[in-house]
């Protein structure tokens, strides 16, 4: 019975690195925020349901944080799955 032993510079990484979709969404999220408040400070003027662009500038908003929820998670998942395989 032999047994085999591995350095550190011959461990095959399975697991990709998400280092730049994590990044990737944390700008996507903050730009859509940047624009969502632009399109609702430019329009708060009729604040109705019936103002399609402040509606839009709303949504973009939301939608910001939500990108930024997932992109968390994301980043929690790959993380933790990294300090396990140590």
């Amino acid at each position: 019975m032999t047994t085999r032993t591995a350095s550190a510079n011959e461990v095959n990484h399975s697991g990709r690195d998400v280092g730049r979709l994590v990044t990737m969404m944390t700008v996507a999220a903050w730009v859509l925020l940047g624009i969502g408040f632009v399109l609702s400070l430019l329009n708060l003027h009729h604040f109705s349901d019936r103002n399609p662009s402040l509606m839009v500038g709303i949504g973009f908003m939301v939608g910001s944080v939500h990108i930024y929820v997932i992109r968390t998670a994301i980043h929690l998942v790959h993380s933790r799955a990294a300090s396990r395989t140590e």
